[in-house]
């Protein structure tokens, strides 16, 4: 199999949208796509699968509502997808009145301690830091999510805020900030 070349990738994406937006039935090539990717993102916020199942139904149908508004501006639909998933992901929380609970494995853990360089006590870090991010707000905890469990690039980590590339950057240090100063309060 052979990969196009990003433009490529940007022509059919773009042709595969233009084309859900003339007949809303090839909206299903848009969601036979993506749902996998979609879904994914949802469960890694919810960690139930039947309630991710239900929540990214929602996406899709709320994505399919959009999509004539929606303009192809070169960056993946996917990022669309994911900000609407982030969306449905915080109400859900915010309805349910339930928190969130960050679940991380040691890799995850071990990459935010890296970019947090300067931190000199590791086993301390590793001990403290579920219950530093339980006092982060959600939005931060999303972008420490996106950017270091996740591995995103700034451009998809904005993409998928709805900000840009530069907000995206100057929030995420200064949450990374934020968490120096909780871990050194907690000393």
């Amino acid at each position: 199999m052979t990969t196009g070349t990003v433009s490529d990738r940007q022509q059919t994406e773009k042709e595969m949208v233009e084309r859900a937006q003339e007949h809303p039935a090839a909206f299903r090539n848009i969601y036979e796509a993506h749902f996998k990717d979609v879904f994914r993102f949802v469960y890694n916020r919810v960690g139930e699968a039947e309630l991710a199942k239900d929540i990214t139904q929602t996406v899709f149908v709320k994505a399919l509502q959009a999509l004539p508004r929606y303009q192809y501006r070169g960056a993946p639909i996917l990022s669309w997808l994911y900000r609407i998933a982030l969306n449905e992901c915080l109400d859900f929380f915010r309805k349910s009145k339930k928190s969130r609970e960050v679940v991380l494995d040691q890799e995850q853990a071990e990459a935010l301690y890296e970019e947090l360089i300067g931190i000199s006590q590791r086993e301390e870090w590793l001990e403290k830091l579920p219950d530093i991010l339980s006092q982060l707000k959600p939005d931060e905890v999303t972008f420490l999510e996106l950017r270091f469990f996740e591995s995103r690039s700034f451009k998809e980590v904005a993409a998928i805020q709805g900000m840009t590339e530069t907000n995206a950057k100057i929030k995420t240090y200064r949450i990374l900030e934020r968490v120096r100063k909780l871990f050194e309060t907690r000393s």
